[in-house]
């Protein structure tokens, strides 16, 4: 069985991520095996908060090029996590 620091791999820290703070919503790299149900007990578990909805989405890897090769940057899971009103995640 994975536990939460298996499912949670980091926060995102973004220019979009940043604004999305004052709406209370986070977002995480999450393993690329988990779901909805598994991302919502891994925050709570890990942060103690209370979590309202999540929203996940793959985002696919770019085409890359260096020198003479081309190849492909890896695709991850992205989870978007609203937090009930009372709640807040420490981010510095």
């Amino acid at each position: 069985m994975r536990t939460s620091y298996d499912v949670i791999e980091r926060l995102v820290r973004t220019e979009k991520g940043s604004e999305m703070l004052t709406q209370n919503k986070y977002v995480f790299r999450v393993d690329r095996r988990a779901n909805k149900i598994e991302v919502k007990n891994a925050v709570e578990d890990l942060y103690k908060v209370a979590v309202d909805a999540v929203h996940i989405m793959v985002v696919k890897g770019k085409k890359r090029r260096v020198r003479y090769r081309e190849g492909m940057t890896a695709s991850w899971k992205k989870a978007i996590v609203t937090l009930k009103p009372d709640n807040r995640i420490e981010v510095t």
